[in-house]
């Protein structure tokens, strides 16, 4: 897969995420830790023309994250990616739980101000960051145009026999329709629609990627797929399965 050129990163908003943002560690490593001087981000997004001077401790967002997220409204579910403008500078784009980049509006007069809960549009649902897994690219699954889902993915809660779609969606935010089907027989949910996806982006056979399912098993599922650089596997891949493994109560 062909890999983007400005470092960057994506995290889920997971409860809690209002009073900080957890750097993901390899992130951090290769592009924050020892490469820069002082503590301070800029953030800056599409929906305003506003920056926002937000503080670093460790490998936390803490001050100034707060005013950002509530300037953006963003919420449990939602996905923000974080792309290295410059020193400590940093592009945010927020995407609902659709993918989709969340849109704003903005009122036009100071009652209009106080007549409006938000400002962004789209209903809103109760997601979780349910199942991740990992797959690989192979001739039989590209040939087929098909790509199994492990057993383990029937007990993931955003998903059910009567679901007949999903959404892939790759660490830049877009995304691709794919048909889901449950084999019976075997007991496992499949997709149609894999060489598509792999073919736009330029995967290679023995690529291998993590898989995060969310969704709410009423509305279409959305499937986040991280390339297969070690960045993003353990970034992403392997921090919903450790969140996964905490919420469980394992050690």
């Amino acid at each position: 897969m062909v890999q983007p050129q400005e470092p960057h990163f994506f995290q889920p908003l997971l409860p809690g995420f209002q009073t900080h943002l957890t750097i993901p560690i390899v992130f951090f490593s290769k592009h924050i830790q020892g490469k820069t001087n002082g503590n301070t981000w800029t953030l800056t997004s599409d929906a305003m023309d506003q920056t926002w001077q937000v503080i670093q401790e460790e490998r936390r967002l803490t001050r100034g994250w707060k005013e950002f997220a509530e300037a953006h409204d963003l919420r449990i579910g939602d996905i923000v990616i974080f792309k290295l403008k410059g020193s400590m500078v940093f592009h945010v784009t927020p995407f609902g739980p659709s993918c989709c980049d969340i849109q704003y509006t903005y009122p036009n007069s100071m009652e209009e101000a106080h007549d409006h809960q938000n400002n962004r549009t789209g209903a809103r649902f109760s997601y979780s960051w349910d199942y991740c897994f990992k797959a690989e690219v192979t001739d039989s699954n590209v040939r087929e145009d098909k790509l199994n889902l492990p057993v383990g993915a029937t007990g993931c809660n955003a998903l059910n026999k009567e679901c007949k779609k999903a959404k892939l969606v790759n660490i830049e935010g877009k995304a691709w329709n794919v048909s889901m089907r449950f084999n019976e027989s075997g007991g496992f949910y499949y997709i149609k629609g894999w060489r598509k996806f792999c073919a736009e982006n330029k995967c290679h056979i023995g690529d291998s990627f993590v898989f995060n399912v969310v969704g709410d098993g009423n509305t279409l599922p959305l499937m986040c797929v991280c390339s297969p650089s070690k960045e993003c596997l353990k970034s992403a891949g392997f921090m919903f399965y450790k969140i996964k493994m905490e919420s469980n109560g394992s050690t």
